[in-house]
């Protein structure tokens, strides 16, 4: 799915934008008008018209995507949503003449870049990221992971109930302060720097110089077990990371385009208010 769309019915939609930015670029390169070119002229009313029709259309996908029958049709409004989205890109430019200021005109023109290029990036984060959390998880789903970690832990406070309290108590730090997720910049940076599974494991392999030759085999056992917690960890808050890579574009690019479509209609007002 996330590779199909862009090449759905032999690229059927990018053919249709590109005819659109060429025929949008011919009619710019041989329009003559009066004054210089802008969007208050002939042709530039004509491309706004088209460009703002695309906005409203695009932003439509977004509702109705959820209500289509099929992956084969939602691949089809993918595909068209993405070429037609970029395409925009040509529209917009020469509807404005190139003419940009600090108005309310020229801030949907940035605002509809920042939709685009989050748009361009949400295409990203799909076409890359799921084959790397397939690879991540090795075959296994995330609560087969979680399931691990918590069989891991219960096997750790048997292990260590009869060794010292100091060890027992670095166990028990393992298994009730160990986070997983949290925050939005935790989840994106795929890291714990204060992960409690990781400085336990340090501070059980510095004491185990330590203990006596009757407690040496459960502590490496027990060095062993959440070394091992560690490793399931890293690929846990991995697949969190790249989870949260795949949708916070959509944080971005939601907003974003209300208000594209909120300076799109003050633009339009302000038009025809001074026509």
């Amino acid at each position: 799915m996330h590779e199909g769309f862009l090449v759905h019915s032999n690229f059927k939609f990018l053919k249709w934008a590109s005819a659109l930015c060429i025929l949008s670029a011919v009619a710019y390169a041989i329009y003559d008008p009066l004054d210089v070119q802008s969007g208050g002229t002939w042709l530039g009313y004509g491309l706004g018209t088209i460009g703002a029709l695309l906005i409203v259309w695009l932003m439509w996908f977004g509702i109705r995507k959820r209500r289509y029958g099929g992956a084969f049709r939602l691949r089809s409004w993918l595909s068209a949503h993405v070429y037609l989205g970029l395409s925009l890109i040509v529209v917009a430019t020469l509807h404005t003449g190139f003419q940009l200021g600090w108005n309310v005109h020229t801030l949907a023109y940035v605002l509809m870049m920042l939709v685009i290029a989050s748009g361009a990036f949400g295409i990203y984060t799909y076409a890359r990221y799921p084959r790397m959390m397939t690879e991540n998880r090795r075959g296994l789903s995330l609560d087969e992971f979680l399931s691990q970690i918590g069989d891991i832990d219960r096997e750790c406070r048997q292990v260590s109930a009869n060794l010292p309290d100091e060890i027992a108590a670095l166990v028990l730090k393992s298994s009730n302060e160990t986070r997983i997720g949290g925050s939005c910049w935790r989840q994106l940076s795929g890291r714990d720097r204060k992960c409690a599974a990781a400085e336990a494991f340090e501070e059980l392999r510095r004491v185990s110089t330590n203990v006596g030759p009757e407690h040496g085999p459960s502590v490496r056992k027990l060095l062993t077990l959440i070394g091992k917690k560690c490793s399931l960890l890293t690929t846990v808050r991995r697949d969190i990371q790249l989870k949260a890579l795949m949708d916070i574009w959509l944080h971005l690019h939601v907003p974003l385009s209300f208000a594209l479509l909120a300076a799109l209609t003050a633009h339009i007002i302000s038009v025809f208010y001074y026509w």
